[in-house]
C-alpha cells in the first residue's frame, strides 16, 4: 500500500494513542526498581492523557509527580487539556459514572449528544479564561495543569480553539460526510466492499495482535460512523468539535486550509481504553468469545482503574462570573487539586532544544515517545528509561513493522540502552539505560 494511503487511514493527526495506558514508570520492566521520590516524566507524542492518569494512579503518597507533555500541534494540546480538566472533575459537581460516559464520548466519538456539547462548551469557557490568566498574571488558574511554558502565541492559538469549541460555527464541518470523504479516498475501489474491508482489519489485524475484546458490531459500526462509545440511548448527531482541526492542501499553487476530521479512521480509539483492564472477569472467554461486552469493560477500564485512582488532596471550584473572569472557591465546577502532581506542557519544537537547556540534564526518569513522532532520539542523553509502542497502523504490512520495532532498537542501542520489555505485553519497546 502507497504511503498516501497509510496516512490516509491513520490521518495526520493524532487524537488517540496507537496503545493502551500504560505506568510510563513501571510498566514493562523486567528486574528493574520502580522509581521512588520526585518523579520527572516525558511525554512525546502520547495523542491523549491515558498515560498520565495511568502513571499518576500508580503513585505512592510520598511520591511527587511532574510530567512534562510534547505534542505536534496545538489542537491535540488543546484536547488533552479537555480531557485533563473532565478527569479532573470532582464527583461532587460530576458522579463517577457521569464523568466517565462524557470522557469516553468526547474521547472516541466524533459526533456527541446535546448535553454533552454544553459540558465540552462550558469545559472551553473555563480553559479559555485559565490560559488568558497565564498570559495576563503569569499565574495559573489550576496547580495541576501548567500552560506558562508554551509561546505567546501558542496561547493566543490555545484561546482560539477554546473560543472556537466554545461558539462554533455556524457553517461547522458535517463529520458524516467529512469521514465518508476519507473513507472513500483510503479505500478506493474497495470502498463498496467495505464492510468486508472492515471485518478483515479487524480479525486478521487487530485480534491477532491481541485485541480479541473488540466485537465485530462496536468496530463497524466506528469505522462508517465514527461512534466508539454510545454510552447511553440519545442522538449523536452534534459535531464533536474537540475532534476537528485544519489541514492545509495545495490548490492551484495556493495553500488552502480546509476544517474537517483528520484522525485516525482504521485503528480505533478503542486501543487507548478498550482492550485491557485489571478486573479479570471481564476478560473471560467462551468458545473463543468474549462473555462481557465490550462497552461494560470499558466502564470499569476507564472509571475504576483510572479516574476512580486520582485521590483528590483538595477541592477547587471555578465557574465563569457575569463579567466574564474566572472565579475560585465559588458554586460551580469542582476541581480535584492533585497533591504533588503537575502536568506542564512544552512548545512544539521544544524536543529538538531540551538538549541544550541545563535544567533537563539527567532530569527525565522516563521517556514515552511515539512511534509517529520523527525525533525519537533527539532528548536520549536526558533520561534514564524509555518507551516506544510497537505499530498498530493497520495498513503497514509485517515486513514494515518488522523494520520499524529493528530501527526502534538500533537507535536505542547506539544510545546505551538494553531492552527491558516484558515478554507477555507486545503493545510496547522498552528500553532501559545501560549501566557503565
Amino acid at each position: 500500500m502507497s504511503a498516501g494511503r497509510i496516512m490516509e487511514g491513520a490521518g495526520c493527526v493524532t487524537w488517540w494513542g496507537f496503545g493502551p495506558a500504560r505506568d510510563v514508570l513501571g510498566a514493562g520492566d523486567t528486574g528493574t526498581v520502580r522509581a521512588e521520590g520526585e518523579l520527572n516524566v516525558l511525554l512525546v507524542g502520547s495523542g491523549d492523557p491515558r498515560h498520565i492518569l495511568k502513571t499518576i494512579a500508580g503513585l505512592r503518597d510520598t511520591d511527587t509527580l511532574h510530567v512534562w507533555v510534547i505534542e505536534n500541534s496545538m489542537e491535540v494540546v488543546a484536547r488533552q487539556l479537555l480531557l485533563l480538566w473532565l478527569s479532573l472533575t470532582a464527583p461532587d459537581s460530576m458522579s463517577m459514572h457521569e464523568k466517565t460516559e462524557v470522557f469516553l464520548e468526547v474521547f472516541g466519538n466524533t459526533e456527541i449528544r446535546c448535553q454533552t456539547e454544553e459540558t465540552v462548551k462550558h469545559v472551553a469557557a473555563l480553559l479559555l479564561l485559565s490560559v488568558t490568566n497565564t498570559i495576563d498574571t503569569h499565574t495559573q488558574s489550576h496547580p495541576c495543569l501548567d500552560t506558562s511554558l508554551l509561546k505567546f502565541k501558542e496561547r493566543d492559538e490555545l484561546i482560539q480553539i477554546f473560543a472556537q469549541w466554545q461558539q462554533p460555527p455556524s457553517a461547522t464541518a458535517n463529520m458524516a460526510k467529512a469521514r465518508d470523504a476519507r473513507v472513500r479516498r483510503h479505500l478506493g475501489t474497495r470502498y463498496d466492499s467495505r464492510l468486508g474491508s472492515y471485518d478483515w482489519d479487524l480479525t486478521m489485524k487487530l485480534h491477532q495482535k491481541g485485541c480479541g475484546v473488540i466485537h465485530k458490531q462496536q468496530y463497524a459500526k466506528w469505522r462508517e460512523r465514527g461512534l466508539a462509545f454510545e454510552m447511553r440511548e440519545g442522538l449523536y448527531q452534534i459535531a464533536n468539535q474537540s475532534l476537528l482541526s485544519t489541514r492545509v492542501f495545495n490548490h492551484r499553487g495556493d495553500r488552502v486550509g480546509l476544517r474537517g476530521y483528520w484522525g485516525d479512521i482504521v485503528s480505533s480509539p478503542y486501543l487507548a481504553f478498550g482492550i485491557e483492564t485489571e478486573n479479570k472477569e471481564l476478560l473471560k472467554t467462551q468458545n473463543n468469545q468474549h462473555v462481557k461486552p465490550m462497552r461494560l469493560m470499558l466502564l470499569f477500564s476507564c472509571v475504576i482503574h483510572l479516574l476512580n485512582t486520582l485521590p483528590p488532596t483538595s477541592q477547587q471550584r471555578s465557574i465563569v462570573n457575569s463579567s466574564g473572569t474566572l472565579q475560585n472557591n465559588a458554586e460551580g465546577i469542582s476541581l480535584m487539586n492533585l497533591n504533588g502532581v503537575r502536568v506542564s506542557f512544552l512548545s512544539l519544537d521544544s524536543l529538538s532544544k531540551l538538549p541544550t537547556k541545563g535544567q533537563f540534564s539527567q532530569r527525565f526518569n522516563s521517556l514515552y515517545c511515539s512511534a509517529r513522532y520523527d525525533q525519537f532520539d533527539s532528548p536520549a542523553l536526558l533520561l534514564k528509561r524509555t518507551t516506544a509502542p510497537h505499530m498498530y497502523l493497520l495498513d503497514l504490512s509485517k515486513e514494515q513493522e518488522a523494520a520499524f520495532t529493528a530501527r526502534v532498537g538500533e537507535i536505542a542501542k547506539d544510545l546505551g540502552f538494553i531492552s527491558a520489555r516484558d515478554s507477555s505485553d507486545n503493545s510496547y519497546a522498552v528500553f532501559t539505560l545501560q549501566d557503565d
